[in-house]
């Protein structure tokens, strides 16, 4: 069997875990690909991982590569994708996808014309912490699930961190709010409604996000934040009719963090131990076999557009003050 061969566009500080991750799964970093090839902190990432500047980002696409990871700002993430779908290779790109749903279609387009594999990186829900969330919710043990609660929140410090900047997709919704909405998805599908308030800066980015998703039966409230102070902070409540179940991650533990789940039933209260695991790997392991054909792909890029319609509905609540469909029609209007 061939090694799988991996390119990276850009030294992004979340590409240092995934290159262990890919060599981990079996697969070859070989190249990557920066703005500025003598920058110190390009030079550093190569030298570092012992990976090849083959140039600018359209040289890695250029060269003997079968899929690219894409780490680039936000803004970059969809035009990106596309190129390197139609250079024909597999592509694993950063959340947020793209900075709406109708950019997430055209990739579920491009990706059908070309017969590539393309997949939004959210490791979290390859956790084995997390598929055990899902199936002791969707098992029924809790009853029917009424309220989700969510949180994931930090201080961001640095005035010139690029998250700040809303020309490049900044804000604390893409960046760790996605996360709360991601995890919800995954336990309940898709809500019908959604409703937000931020704390805007003068630049126009969401220091701080809070939102309600409405689901028949149930309502979930998710708060995420740059402006939260240190230490940072998650947490994950469901709420059921026979029972609730308390996890302290949205987003994946440390590679040697084990996880403990807390259930309070009828029958008293429990706690789970999830034993330590690395989701990055988990995840590119899971790419890899889609990409090479042999599995399907478990987040093709139609649930990518699924989770945009659910931040295009929060965002577009948040500036307008009213209650947003979530759905077609909330994104093509």
């Amino acid at each position: 069997m061939t090694t799988f061969r991996w390119g990276i566009l850009g030294a992004a500080r979340i590409a240092r875990r995934l290159v262990p991750a890919m060599r981990a799964a079996g697969g070859e970093v070989v190249a990557v690909g920066v703005r500025d090839t003598s920058s110190e902190h390009a030079q550093a990432f190569s030298q570092q991982w012992n990976i090849p500047i083959v140039g600018g980002y359209q040289d890695v696409l250029d060269s003997d590569v079968d899929a690219v990871y894409i780490p680039l700002p936000n803004d970059g993430h969809q035009p990106w994708t596309l190129a390197a779908l139609r250079a024909g290779k597999h592509v694993l790109t950063e959340k947020p996808y793209t900075l709406d749903a109708a950019q997430a279609r055209e990739i579920v387009d491009v990706a059908e014309q070309t017969g590539k594999t393309a997949m939004e990186a959210f490791a979290p829900r390859c956790h084995p912490y997390l598929r055990r969330v899902r199936d002791i919710v969707q098992g029924g043990e809790l009853g029917e699930v009424r309220v989700v609660r969510s949180a994931f929140g930090f201080g961001l410090d640095n005035a010139g961190d690029i998250r700040w900047d809303a020309t490049k997709g900044g804000g604390a919704l893409y960046d760790v709010g996605t996360y709360c909405v991601n995890t919800t998805r995954l336990l309940l599908g898709e809500p019908v409604a959604a409703t937000a308030q931020a704390l805007w800066t003068p630049g126009g980015v969401d220091a701080s996000l809070s939102g309600t998703l409405e689901y028949p039966g149930a309502l979930v409230t998710l708060d995420c934040g740059f402006n939260w102070g240190s230490p940072d902070t998650q947490r994950l409540t469901v709420i059921g009719t026979r029972g609730t179940m308390e996890s302290p991650y949205v987003s994946s533990p440390a590679d040697d963090q084990p996880v403990t789940l807390t259930i309070r039933t009828a029958d008293g209260t429990r706690e789970e131990v999830i034993a330590p695991a690395n989701a990055y790997t988990e995840m590119v392991t899971l790419f890899q076999q889609a990409a090479q054909g042999h599995a399907p792909n478990p987040y093709p890029p139609a649930d990518a557009v699924a989770q945009m319609r659910v931040l295009d509905a929060l965002y577009g609540s948040a500036r307008t003050g009213q209650r947003v469909d979530v759905g077609p029609r909330s994104v093509d209007t």
